[in-house]
Order: C-alpha cells, then sequence, then structure tokens
C-alpha cells in the first residue's frame, strides 16, 4: 500500500468511508487510486437558515472557492445542521431542494426591461436602470406628493407610487425598505403579512399584549394536548412537526387536528374531526360554552390574570347579529360601550365574586350560551359526539400541572373573521390557564421565513417598526400623538410598559433623522407621512384599477399570483405607468403583461406598464438576521455572490435612493426635507453592509447615559444592552426598540450557537436571540401562581425567590415586583390581564362571533338569520357584485399549500418540480361519482370571478358535511402552480378567490369561498 500517514488522516477526515478496510489498505493499491474522494473535504462550510417557512431550519451550505481575491465561490452541496436545536439536521423536501433553487435556470443575472406594449424583455445596464428608475419615481413624486391636506396640516404624504416587500429578505433590508420608503413618504408600503398572518397581529395583540407566537417550536414537547386547527404542521412545517411527535411519543400527548381535509396532521392525530371552511369560530366558541357549562376552566388564574371580574360599561349590548354602537351608514361601529365601568377614581371596577352580571366572565357566559354542541354541528358539519369528545380532553388541562397548546396557521388567518377566529382560541386557552405555561400558549406558525421580522419591522401601510402606529393626519403634533399612543392603565399598580412609547417613538426618530431630529422640531415628527386612510393590498389594488397609483416597486413579492382575485390584479398592474420587480426569480408579475394562452390570456400591445426586472441576491448570498415563528432572530452567512450581475437588495434599494437625493439636490423638487434629512451614514451609502444595519436596528447611546442615581451605564457611541436603556431626550437611538439586546457591547447575540437546554424545556437561551430581551416564553410570570411559585413542579420556567423573579427563561415580568403587589403577568396591557373581553382594540366585536363567509354554502346565519354575515367586513362597492351565491356555485373552495412546494417559489425548482409536475385538485369522492370524474380526469373549476383547470385528484380526505341540513361538498385547491417556473404551466389559484378581507387585518377571505366542478 502506497499511502504516507498526512495522506491516512487526509483518508480518515473523510467520514465513515474514511475507516473501511479498503481505504485502509487491505485491498491493491489501485483500489485507493479508484476510490472517489469525499466531495466535501475542501469545501467551504457556510452556516445558514432555511429560505422558506418560519420553523428557520439550520443549513450548513458547502462551497467550492479558497477565498482568495479573483476567486468565485459556487455552491455545491445543503444539508442540515445538526446543531440546530430545532431542525436537528433535518430538511423537509422543499428545504432539501433549495439547491435547486438557489442554481435555478430560472434565477434572473441581467437587468432588463420591458417598453409600453412591448412583447419582450432587453437587457439593459444597471446604470440605465437606476437612472431611469429615478427619474420615473421623482416625477411622479413631484407631481403627486402631498405636503399639507386640506385643513393644512402637514402630511408629507406620497400616495401615486406604492412598494411591496419581501417575507424572506433579511432584517437588515427590511429596515432599508422602511427608511426607503418612508423618506420618500410613500404610505401604500406593504409586505406579504398582510396577506397571512396579519389578523395574527390583530388578535393577539388585545388578548395579551403582543401579536406574536407566545411560546416556541421546541416547547411544543411540553405539551400534553396539541389541538392542531387551521394549519398542517405535517405538511407545511414538517420539521417542526418534530416537536408534535416529540410531545406525543415522550409525553404521551394527545393530539387533535381539525380540518376541512384529513389532512398529514390528521394521519398522526390521535382525534379527528372535519368542519366546514368558515364555521372555526362557531366551533371554538362551542368549546368556551362546554368549558363554562362543565366548569371546566381553571378558577384561581382565571381570577387572578384575566380581566373576568372586570365591569364592562352599562351600554354594552349584543342583539341579533350587532354589538352596540353600530352605524348602518358608515358600517362601523362606535366602540364607548366596549369600555369597563369606572369608579370615582376612573379605575376599572371588578367584582371578585363573579357574580355581577356585567362582570366579563358572566358576559362570556351569555355570549356563548348560543353555541351547544347541536349548533357547533349545525354548523360546523362536525358530529357532536366528535366535537364533545374533542371538548373534554381541551378541559383535562383545566388543571395546573397538564396543559394544551394550539398550533395555527393560514387555515384561521384566510377569513372575513379571521382576527375573532384567533381571538376565540386565546379565550379558551386564557380559561383553562394555558397562557406563559410550558406546553402551552396559541402558537402562529408563520409560513415564510422572515413574516415575523418584516412585520416587526413594521412594513405595513399604518405601521412604524417595534409596532409603534405610523401617526394619522388627525395627529397634528408629536404631543397629540404619543397622548393617543400611550395607554393610560385602569387599574393601580400595573406595568403598562406601552406607558414608554414616546422613549421607543423618539429613539426611532433618532435612528431615522439623526442629527436633523431635534427637540425644536418634534424630532423629525412632521417628516413621517401621515395617512389618511389604510394602504393596504386590496385598497392598492382598487386604487391602481381606479388609475390612483401610477408606480410600484415590488421586491420579492408575487402580487398577481398573491392578490385575491387574479383577473382584478391584472387589471390592476395594466393601469400603472411603470413597475420595479426586485426579485432572484422570473415571477409571474413581472410577466403579466406576457401572452401564456389560456393561463394568461392578454394582449401584450394594449398593456402600456413599464416594466424593470431587477435580478437580486438570495438567502444563500447574503449575510443577515430573520425572524422565525418562535421570534428568534438567527443570523446568517453568504456563502457566495448573486449570479452573474444580480446585486444584494441593499444595493439595489441604496443606488435608487442616493440617485433621487441628487437629482433633489441638483434640481430640486416638491418637499425635499423629508428624504435629505434621513439618516443613511453608512459607510458605503450605496451598499449598507448588514452588519452596521443591524446595530442601527438594536441601538446606541448618542451620549453619555446615566441611571437615576447617577451611575454611568453606556459610554456615547455604546450599543445598547436593551430597550430598558431607551430614553425619551434623544440621547438614544433605536431604529427597532424591540430588537435592543441583539446587538450589545459584547457582539452580535443573534449569531450565538450554544444549544444547551439545562431545563430540558427546550428554553434554548444561548441560540440566536429571541424578542424580547431573549425571552423564549412570552408572559411566562402567569406559569406560576399568585404566591410566585410554579403551578407545575415539573415544568418549573421562572419563580419567586423571596427577592426577585429568577429561572430558566427570561422574567417578562419586573424582576423585583412581588408576588403581593399583585402586578398582573400581561405587562404589555394597560390593565396585566389576559382579555377574555378585547375592549375597543377590534373592529368586529369585543368577543368572537360566527358570521359566514361572504359566499355561503347555506345563505342564511341560524344564529342571527337578520345578521348573515360579519357587518364591518372590508370589501369595495363594486368588489360585492363579483361574489357568488349557492345556486351557481355550490361547493365550498379552500386552498392549501403541499409539502413539496412553496407558494409560488419551489416550482422554479427542478428536484420539487419533479415531486409535484403538474396543478392538481382535490375532491371528495362523494362528488366525484355524482359528477362521473375519475382520478386523472381534467376538471374546471370556476367562480363567480374566473376559472382554472386542473387534473383532479378524487379522495376520502374530504368528506361531504350536512350543514344546516344541506349537504355540502368540500373542494380542495393547493395554490402553487403558475405560468412561471419548471413545472408544467398551471392557473393561478387566486384566480377563483374574492376581494374580501378581515375587518381588523384586511387580510383576504382565500378559505371558505364557492365555485362549481365540472369535468372538462
Amino acid at each position: 500500500m502506497h499511502i504516507n500517514r498526512r495522506s491516512f488522516f487526509k483518508i480518515c477526515a473523510g467520514g465513515m468511508a474514511g475507516t473501511t478496510l479498503t481505504l485502509l489498505g487491505f485491498t491493491p493499491s489501485a483500489a485507493l487510486a479508484n476510490i472517489r474522494e469525499y466531495k466535501l473535504l475542501r469545501a467551504k462550510e457556510t452556516r445558514n437558515n432555511c429560505t422558506y417557512c418560519s420553523v428557520g431550519c439550520g443549513m450548513l451550505i458547502y462551497s467550492r472557492g479558497d477565498g482568495a481575491k479573483n476567486a468565485v465561490s459556487s455552491i455545491y452541496h445543503i444539508e442540515g445542521d445538526p446543531d440546530h436545536p430545532v431542525s436537528r439536521g433535518s430538511l423537509c423536501p422543499k428545504g432539501a431542494g433549495v439547491l435547486d433553487y438557489i442554481h435555478s435556470e430560472k434565477r434572473l443575472k441581467y437587468p432588463e426591461y420591458r417598453a409600453p406594449g412591448s412583447d419582450k424583455w432587453q437587457r439593459i445596464s444597471w446604470e440605465e436602470a437606476f437612472d431611469r428608475i429615478a427619474r420615473l419615481m421623482k416625477a411622479d413624486r413631484d407631481a403627486h406628493f402631498q405636503q399639507k391636506n386640506a385643513q393644512g396640516t402637514t402630511v408629507n404624504r406620497w400616495t401615486t407610487t406604492g412598494m411591496l416587500c419581501s417575507s424572506a429578505a433579511s432584517n437588515e433590508t427590511g429596515l432599508l425598505d422602511h427608511k426607503f420608503a418612508r423618506a420618500l413618504g410613500i404610505l401604500p408600503l406593504e409586505n406579504q403579512a398582510r396577506l397571512c398572518h396579519g389578523p395574527t397581529v390583530a388578535a393577539l395583540a388585545p388578548s395579551f399584549g403582543r401579536g406574536a407566537m407566545t411560546n416556541n417550536w421546541n416547547d411544543i414537547k411540553n405539551a400534553n394536548v396539541v389541538m392542531i386547527m387551521g394549519g398542517n404542521p405535517a405538511e407545511a412545517h414538517p420539521v417542526g412537526f418534530k416537536w408534535v411527535i416529540e410531545a406525543k411519543t415522550h409525553n404521551k400527548a394527545k393530539v387533535i387536528v381539525v380540518d376541512p381535509r384529513f389532512n398529514r396532521s390528521a394521519a398522526v392525530a390521535d382525534i379527528y374531526a372535519p368542519l366546514r371552511a368558515g364555521s372555526d369560530v362557531a366551533f371554538l366558541m362551542g368549546v368556551v360554552n362546554y368549558l363554562l357549562q362543565h366548569d371546566h376552566i381553571q378558577h384561581e388564574y382565571v381570577k387572578a390574570y384575566t380581566n373576568a371580574s372586570l365591569i364592562v360599561s352599562e351600554g354594552y349590548r349584543f342583539k341579533e347579529g350587532l354589538f352596540s354602537g353600530y352605524d348602518d351608514a358608515t358600517r362601523q361601529y362606535d366602540k364607548t360601550s366596549w369600555h369597563y365601568e369606572l369608579d370615582e377614581n376612573g379605575e376599572a371596577k371588578r367584582d371578585n365574586t363573579l357574580t355581577h352580571p356585567r362582570c366579563v366572565l358572566n358576559l362570556l357566559k351569555k355570549h356563548a350560551s348560543r353555541y351547544t354542541p347541536k349548533m357547533v354541528s349545525r354548523l360546523c358539519g362536525t358530529s357532536q359526539d366528535a366535537f364533545v369528545t374533542i371538548c373534554q380532553t381541551l378541559a383535562n388541562t383545566s388543571v395546573p400541572n397538564r396543559t394544551a397548546t394550539f398550533l395555527y396557521a393560514l387555515g384561521w388567518t384566510h377569513h372575513t373573521n379571521g382576527a375573532q377566529i384567533i381571538r376565540t382560541a386565546a379565550i379558551v386557552q386564557l380559561l383553562l390557564g394555558n397562557i406563559g405555561m410550558p406546553g402551552g400558549g396559541i402558537n402562529a406558525l408563520r409560513g415564510h421565513s422572515n413574516v415575523q421580522g418584516y412585520t416587526d419591522l413594521g412594513l405595513l401601510a399604518q405601521s412604524l417598526p417595534g409596532y409603534l402606529p405610523l401617526p394619522s393626519e388627525k395627529q397634528t403634533t408629536l404631543e397629540q400623538y404619543l397622548q393617543q399612543a400611550t395607554p393610560v392603565s385602569p387599574l393601580p399598580g400595573q406595568v403598562n410598559y406601552w406607558q414608554n412609547t414616546d422613549k421607543f417613538f423618539v429613539s426611532l426618530m433618532k435612528s431615522f433623522y439623526g442629527d436633523n431630529a431635534t427637540a425644536e422640531n418634534q424630532w423629525g415628527y412632521d417628516w413621517l407621512p401621515k395617512w389618511d386612510k389604510s394602504y393596504d393590498c386590496m385598497a392598492q389594488a382598487e386604487m391602481m384599477e381606479q388609475g390612483k397609483i401610477n408606480g410600484y416597486i415590488i421586491q420579492g413579492f408575487n402580487p398577481l399570483a398573491a392578490f385575491p382575485n387574479k383577473n382584478k390584479a391584472f387589471r390592476a398592474l395594466s393601469h400603472l405607468k411603470y413597475m420595479v420587480v426586485i426579485d432572484p426569480l422570473s415571477t409571474e408579475t413581472a410577466s403579466f403583461w406576457q401572452h401564456h394562452g389560456e393561463f394568461n390570456d392578454v394582449d401584450p400591445a394594449k398593456i402600456q406598464t413599464e416594466v424593470f426586472r431587477l435580478p437580486s441576491s438570495c438567502f444563500a448570498e447574503e449575510n443577515g438576521s430573520v425572524a422565525n415563528s418562535s421570534r428568534w432572530l438567527q443570523w446568517h452567512w453568504a456563502a457566495a455572490e448573486p449570479p452573474a450581475e444580480a446585486l444584494h437588495d441593499g444595493k439595489i434599494l441604496g443606488n435608487i435612493f442616493l440617485r433621487l437625493r441628487e437629482l433633489y439636490r441638483k434640481e430640486g423638487g416638491t418637499a425635499p426635507e423629508p428624504l435629505l434629512a434621513m439618516n443613511w451614514n453608512y459607510t458605503d451609502p450605496s451598499n449598507p453592509e448588514p452588519e452596521e444595519v443591524a446595530r442601527e436596528s438594536n441601538g446606541q447611546a448618542l451620549a453619555d447615559i446615566y441611571d437615576d442615581r447617577g451611575k454611568l451605564l453606556l459610554k456615547k457611541g455604546q450599543q445598547l444592552n436593551s430597550f430598558a436603556e431607551l430614553r425619551n431626550d434623544g440621547t438614544t437611538a433605536s431604529a427597532c426598540w424591540i430588537y435592543a439586546g441583539s446587538w450589545t457591547p459584547e457582539g452580535n447575540q443573534m449569531a450565538r450557537r450554544d444549544n444547551a437546554d439545562p431545563s430540558g424545556l427546550g428554553a434554548i437561551s444561548g441560540w440566536a436571540w429571541a424578542w424580547p430581551a431573549n425571552r423564549r416564553i412570552l408572559y411566562n410570570r402567569a406559569s406560576a401562581d399568585p404566591q410566585g411559585k410554579a403551578w407545575d413542579p415539573e415544568r418549573k420556567l421562572i419563580e419567586w425567590n423571596g427577592q426577585r423573579w429568577q429561572g430558566y427563561d427570561v422574567p417578562d415580568y419586573p424582576l423585583t415586583a412581588a408576588p403581593e403587589k399583585q402586578v398582573g403577568p400581561f405587562i404589555m396591557l394597560p390593565d396585566g390581564m389576559g382579555h377574555l373581553f378585547a375592549l375597543d382594540k377590534l373592529a368586529d366585536g369585543p368577543f368572537p362571533e360566527h358570521y359566514e363567509p361572504m359566499e355561503s354554502p347555506t345563505g342564511t346565519n341560524p344564529l342571527h338569520p337578520a345578521q348573515i354575515h360579519s357587518p364591518v367586513v372590508r370589501i369595495f362597492p363594486h368588489d360585492a357584485a363579483t361574489l357568488g351565491k349557492a345556486d351557481k356555485f355550490p361547493y365550498v373552495a379552500t386552498t392549501y399549500s403541499i409539502t413539496e412546494l412553496f407558494r409560488h417559489w419551489t416550482k422554479h425548482a427542478l428536484l420539487n418540480a419533479i415531486a409535484q409536475p403538474e396543478q392538481f385538485v382535490e375532491i371528495g369522492v362523494e362528488l366525484a361519482a355524482d359528477k362521473g370524474i375519475k382520478a386523472g380526469d381534467e376538471i374546471k373549476i370556476s367562480s363567480q370571478r374566473g376559472y382554472i383547470k386542473a387534473k383532479a385528484v378524487v379522495t376520502k380526505r374530504l368528506r361531504r358535511l350536512t350543514i344546516n341540513d344541506k349537504q355540502v361538498d368540500t373542494v380542495g385547491i393547493p395554490c402553487h402552480w403558475g405560468f412561471e417556473g419548471a413545472t408544467k404551466k398551471g392557473f393561478l389559484a387566486n384566480t377563483l378567490t374574492p376581494s374580501v378581507g378581515d375587518a381588523n387585518s384586511q387580510t383576504p377571505e382565500y378559505k371558505g369561498f364557492l365555485v362549481n366542478v365540472e369535468k372538462v
């Protein structure tokens, strides 16, 4: 054998193959020469996170290239990171195929331009693209920018150009997006959250104080009951679903699935029950009624930690489907009566005996009493026996040492009452005492890798970073804004952490405008655009169709495939004067003007929109952080440069931004001050580095900072340690106050990789960094009883030691607040209580109520026939004409995702396209028999808005249900195919969906609409 010591160790470094007898020389030396070298032997290993769903799985990316100046890295292998505490080395089919996404033939490599009326792309240079885009934007801004409204109030807004932002780009790109848009005065600013988890924030924030997942992926293993409803994590979040199996295997947890379809989650459940899409509130209010009628609530928790005992205003009413204060002319509620009754000191009255007829608990009992098992079965189609079994299983967690966790996703958010569905689940969990507990919580399973981060950063029409509201035009001064944005506690001695709104806001203004923001100019308050109405995605489509939006910047978003009613979206885009698409891939939106036969039957010559298609980097080619569902900010590193001439998003935005500034400096124009005042002082302003933007998000001291006793806390220029150090006097800057602590004087906390779990509860505080303040379970004070001892000694998270709160998690509570002070555990709510009664924080009522989807298969509502639908549903007048009725469209349709594909991205990845090459629709066996349809037949699915065609999958997974004495079938429509990508061409599923939305979040109703099915 001809091998030296160095070669021997080189072989052994290759892994197990290096230890075989062949390689150790027990065969002729020729055999060694024929062995293929271990493919990762000379690779560069880079740590990253999957770009698809919000589990945030760890990835190891391997690339060739030695890092030399002229060497170009090439990614050639990706595998799961075994150290990652959530994924533990696993990847789902989407993640496993991500290499084909990175190297997709549909990756964009060069800037391209489509002239008005043209039928082709033409390649242009970056300089041409930047110059032309800046010119178009300036011309539109100069012509339509509004400095003052009719009342003479400074509003500094630009409403005729909109911007859609990615939900998979990094937080650092997100902050640049926000600064870019607000500096220009853009109000129509949105991200993917509007179309997916918008109702999550609208529901969870009024219930508990924050609009995010209460617990985390690992914590699911601690549950005794896992309630999966409104989601299908086995298919949509497969690696995260491992923790459900962990609970089932090691904790003997009961898994319940309630879904219109017997899906892959249901396949491993202990209990499955079908229900009609759009009837979720009825089901969950039935659970509330069962718990109250059978006294299965955790009394001590409910009395101490919820607003059950607080007395509601005498004017509050609910009658025949309407809450008090409804105005039929405006289709809105006057919410004055949705408040507590106050005493002479302005404090909420309470009845600790829970006997007062207007205390919250008794009002809830009365409201829920109509949702009997019989009524639930009538509305949902679920059998009474199955429903009662589920109620009993959940009721078993009303004791201190058992918990249930709720897992949901778009099956709850994609309804006109999506926020109220989630609100109902919050009520259930508060009654059971499951919020703040290990193994408890309401866990929103976010769909995109950084949709949580983009929501945190306020990339929505009426938001600012850190869940601060964007001022309206009615808030003419900073003083007025702060007065209205800062809540007053109705109970004494509560934390009411939003009382610090002035510190958060002023620090944001100092981050935005730097030295330009002073006390004399209200910290730059007038430079912020002031809204007059909502400019959400549905409003944007409406405005475009009416010719009120001329320009559109679309970054990592595919509105033609994502907006409700694809045909309306097409008409909207066709009315634009110019559109800029920034994306790694070729999307249907960028090519909306192209004729693709029946899939996109348009005439390019009639479409005068000027389109720019700009190639950007993907996740594997950028440094930065993304926030997964668990609120973990995880830092990832670039393994290669973008292909060919593609650029990082920040560099594209930076170049456009600088060109606009230069044009205004040289030529003047309308209201240049807000644009020129924005702080863009990066090392290279045309290409801001993610690290410096991350430090900006965290924030720093702008002067020496002292505490109340004169002790120096921070020197000028130091990074902040936490948001507790923020000041309202202009001496601190923080672009996103909830991210303060993510990059401290000790460095990048998001890059930490300690996966130790000393408690065994999944409170892994050393991996990455979780907002707020690195807490892994929100509201964790509620995991201990009123005396400060853990409800469950076997799952001890934090406890009072006589002097302070301590434990395995960062207490979500003042560290030295003794139990006898009776400070509520929900510190972000003014009263410190979990809200069974939501007060005036939702548009459609303080209690949830079942309303029919806007397209109802029965056309009535047995609870109140005079009020069938939500009275405050979001709908534009002419969209009402596009709603169908059951006589022509008798079947209920619901959309969903499948394991192998992710929205409209992975159809570009060859491996995933091979796994699911062709569009299909699922129908039940009874409907198939009635229609004479067999598996594999081509069928036509039509709604009032249009049609699609697909192959039929005939399945028992979709049952025929009896709804209000009428048999109703469900049609299942996966939403992945289109006319771009590596799969066979298909129809966009949103061709069928109605343009109606949730009253609180304006999220469209992609589920529970009506269709007809025909064999082609």
